[in-house]
């Protein structure tokens, strides 16, 4: 039933429903909660107190970046139900796959969007040899975590314990 009885009010949820997706619609876009109270003529508190009611996480934004990775899959459902929001792992066949099916211009590109989207994380992880994760330091300019898995260069898959990248997460995250 859409309307509810509360006294001498008649309530519809379909009302507050479409209200709160909405709400949560402008957040998302990345206005702020003053400018979404005003916009839907609620306070900015109400706001504030209904986002606190759906919090799942707060915190860091982790991204985790290695190859080559034998077990990607593995680790990558790991990954994902510790709720790392961005993961990028290749196996060596895949990497060299990356580099061969692009132009120059193209590798060039890409590789600036895979850096600028990595850059927009809190925390990067770097799974690979203690060259590549310096690389990453020094383009992201900022300190990764590092989980070295060879020497560079590694030329062959390697596997990686899940269980040990996420303990790193977590540890990473508090």
């Amino acid at each position: 039933m859409d309307l509810i009885r509360i006294g001498d009010k008649i309530i519809s949820r379909r009302r507050i429903d479409r209200c709160i997706s909405r709400m949560l619609e402008l957040r998302a876009m990345g206005l702020s909660q003053a400018d979404v109270a005003g916009r839907l003529g609620v306070d900015r508190t109400l706001v504030s107190r209904l986002e606190g009611l759906g919090e799942v996480r707060k915190g860091r934004r982790i991204a985790v970046i290695g190859f080559p990775i034998k077990n990607k899959e593995e680790l990558r459902s790991a990954l994902e139900k510790e709720g790392v929001d961005f993961v990028l792992l290749m196996t060596d066949a895949e990497r060299w796959d990356f580099l061969r099916r692009r132009s120059g211009l193209e590798l060039f590109n890409t590789l600036m969007e895979m850096i600028a989207t990595a850059h927009g994380y809190d925390q990067v992880v770097v799974i690979g040899s203690s060259r590549r994760i310096k690389i990453f330091e020094a383009v992201l300019d900022k300190p990764v975590i590092g989980y070295e898995i060879g020497e560079s260069p590694i030329q062959e898959d390697r596997y990686v314990n899940p269980d040990e990248i996420v303990e790193l997460v977590r540890a990473v995250r508090h």
